[in-house]
């Protein structure tokens, strides 16, 4: 965007990071106080769709958005998201059951689905790609500031204010971003005749929430919904491959994805999304429960990781120049199954400390694989294509995000049901006493059956971590700063 006075371009990132952080610190703040939520809600067999139903709709929304802000611009696609996401986020803090947070729950994922790529979308309508990693550093240290508050604020507020403000603390991070936007994000688009894949964005959502229900269905005793969902997943998935095959704006524009830099790239953040959502769903259950820490322990046990993230992105970004993107890549996933190792390693007598190894390390894998994966696709497309090209890269990681959270939901449930001979209502009641912590006698067997459990989601996430670096090494090298193919001059206009 060429034509912003050089002034104005500081007051846009600023905007940008309050944006991000009210996502940022919203997860490091939920995760450290979803073991405390599930004990006073109950029904902990949910526990991961909290977690699942956010990302289901934000996986939904990042591609739908993505277009939209290719169509309309940027800043009110922003706005909206911006919107939609303090709203939900006041509905969760009233939710009264399970079930409701999980409904209000994919109110603020369709927020953050518009808010997350546009904003890196404005980074890169901002900055050339010699400056452009650069300043992605800096809008990862977001992460950083969020790791260290999210557990701290999370505790503090569960304890002192009740879990309720554990959401309503976003409201005015919201509205100082929506402001900043308001006041020095401008764009002049030329008039263009426009449409929206609504049907295939509908089709879409349902391929997702399907497929989410049938491997739920598959850890939950007497289930009978797996496999109709399963069915129902596969009809949806052919109904949206032939509705974007004829739309004249697909929601999935399957040629752009099917270049080979974005392709790879994204293969490689939606495996190593799922990875990580092994860690902040199950590590903080699993340092509370197995190893009798505290929730601020557990916290910070997730606090490493996310401040890894901005560590890895800041070193990356300095030296993408002198060693090229796809080492920077490589470099990333190499350190995922490495930190899931340390975390798979664990044991009822490991101290805390060496889950916050593992986990920084996995926290640092990401920093270094998630800014050169993101270069590597908005450095392969021109402006008419960056926005949808950027969604499909965070589209990708909250795919995975989404899969992992119910796929190693699953293996914990089934864990669960299968071991011991089944888990009895009492032993699940045991266990929420257990999250909620006023559990007055620990039952060994109890604890050790979820342990187990836990211990085995935790190999699934290192088997998926592998994997992510197998997919890694199918990156093709991309210049960094290299003219992308069809681009054309930035459209922008100052006051």
């Amino acid at each position: 965007m060429t034509g912003y006075p050089a002034t104005r371009r500081p007051l846009v990132v600023a905007s940008v990071m309050a944006a991000i952080f009210m996502i940022a610190v919203e997860a490091t703040i939920v995760s450290t106080a979803m073991p405390r939520i599930a004990g006073q809600l109950g029904d902990v067999h949910l526990y991961a769709w909290v977690f699942s139903s956010f990302l289901l709709t934000q996986t939904a929304a990042t591609v739908v958005f993505g277009k939209l802000a290719d169509l309309y611009g940027r800043k009110p696609v922003l706005l909206a998201g911006i919107a939609v996401f303090l709203f939900g986020s006041v509905l969760c803090g009233a939710a009264w059951s399970m079930p409701s947070l999980i409904a209000f729950r994919l109110i603020q994922g369709i927020g953050a689905g518009a808010i997350q790529p546009v904003c890196l979308t404005v980074i890169g309508d901002l900055y050339p790609g010699s400056q452009r990693a650069k300043v992605q550093g800096y809008t990862a240290s977001v992460w950083g500031v969020s790791s260290v508050l999210g557990p701290l604020a999370g505790a503090l507020i569960v304890e002192h204010l009740g879990w309720a403000w554990v959401f309503w603390s976003s409201l005015p991070v919201g509205v100082a971003a929506a402001a900043g936007f308001v006041a020095f994000l401008h764009e002049d688009l030329a008039p263009a005749k426009r449409s929206v894949d609504a049907v295939g964005a509908a089709l879409f959502t349902g391929v997702i929430a399907s497929l989410m229900i049938a491997l739920t269905g598959l850890g939950v005793a007497g289930d009978r919904t797996a496999l109709p969902a399963a069915a129902a997943c596969a009809v949806a998935l052919a109904l949206f491959v032939v509705q974007e095959r004829r739309a004249r704006d697909p929601i999935m524009n399957f040629g752009l994805l099917s270049r080979r830099p974005i392709a790879t790239a994204n293969a490689t953040t939606l495996l190593a999304g799922m990875a990580l959502i092994g860690l902040t769903t199950f590590l903080p259950m699993y340092v509370q429960v197995v190893l009798r820490q505290s929730a601020l322990v557990a916290g910070f046990t997730l606090t490493v990781m996310v401040l890894g993230w901005p560590i890895g992105s800041t070193i990356a970004a300095r030296n993408m120049a002198r060693f090229g993107l796809r080492v920077m890549l490589l470099l990333g996933a190499g350190l995922l199954p490495l930190g899931a190792l340390g975390i798979a390693w664990l044991g009822s007598g490991s101290s805390p400390v060496t889950a916050g190894l593992g986990s920084f390390t996995m926290g640092l894998g990401m920093g270094f694989l998630n800014g050169s994966a993101i270069m590597i696709v908005q450095g392969s497309v021109g402006w008419e294509e960056r926005a949808s090209a950027t969604a499909s890269n965070i589209f990708s990681r909250n795919l995975g995000s989404t899969l992992g959270a119910t796929v190693l939901g699953a293996v914990l449930n089934l864990s669960l049901v299968q071991g011991n001979g089944g888990m009895s209502p009492a032993q699940a009641d045991q266990i929420r006493h257990l999250l909620d912590g006023s559990a007055q006698a620990i039952d060994a067997a109890v604890q050790g059956a979820l342990g187990h459990a836990l211990h085995l989601t935790f190999l699934a996430m290192l088997l998926i971590a592998a994997l992510a670096m197998g997919a890694a090494i199918l990156v093709p090298a991309v210049q960094l700063g290299a003219p992308p193919p069809r681009a054309r001059p930035d459209r922008a206009a100052a006051d």
